[in-house]
């Protein structure tokens, strides 16, 4: 079951990047490419987590995971910032 849910997190994550790039190009609103980057981030974090939980099982990969999901909302947190100035 917990296969289905990592999944479907991955493929969440990375339809919300394809709708917020794809709106990104047509506004060019720049928020949107900051969301969509962030994203793109976690989508990369999900897939990263199925590979460490049911692919690469003897390595462990949790910190490049976190290092991932940290640079992806430091992604969002500087375009919020950056945004607002």
């Amino acid at each position: 079951m917990d296969k289905l849910i990592f999944g479907l997190c991955a493929l969440t994550a990375g339809l919300c990047a394809w709708m917020l790039l794809r709106t990104y190009l047509r506004t060019r609103f720049r928020l949107l490419l900051w969301s969509g980057l962030c994203f793109v981030g976690l989508t990369a974090n999900n897939l990263l987590l199925i590979l460490d939980r049911y692919v690469l099982t003897s390595l462990d990969l949790s910190i490049w995971r976190l290092l991932l999901g940290l640079v992806a909302v430091l992604l969002l947190l500087s375009g919020l910032i950056l945004e607002n100035a």
